[in-house]
């Protein structure tokens, strides 16, 4: 049987990963997929907290609305991304300053 703890520390490595994918990645592609990752942690702990301390359906409808409003992030930030690397054949977000206007 899973315990609201097992759920807490998958949500803290997750977190953990997409902390250090931000950190450390400066490839545009990486750092969405590290946002993705922070977001998928915060909808675990939704729905760990959900079903171990309130059990109404609450946490899982905010994770619903976290699900696809990280759809439609991802869908905006991967559209930049195409266009910066149309631009500048490079999608390293450190050579990506000159696209300031």
């Amino acid at each position: 049987m899973n315990t609201l703890m097992d759920f807490l520390i998958v949500s803290a490595v997750l977190f953990a990963i997409g902390v250090y994918g931000l950190i450390v990645k400066r490839n545009a592609l990486r750092m969405i997929f590290a946002v993705e990752i922070l977001i998928n942690a915060a909808n675990i702990n939704f729905v760990a907290f959900n079903r171990y301390l309130w059990p109404s359906a609450l946490g899982q409808t905010i994770v619903l609305f976290s699900i696809a409003l990280a759809a439609a992030e991802a869908a905006v930030i991967l559209a930049i991304v195409v266009v910066a690397y149309r631009l500048h054949d490079d999608i390293d977000v450190s050579e990506l300053k000159t696209l300031g206007g």
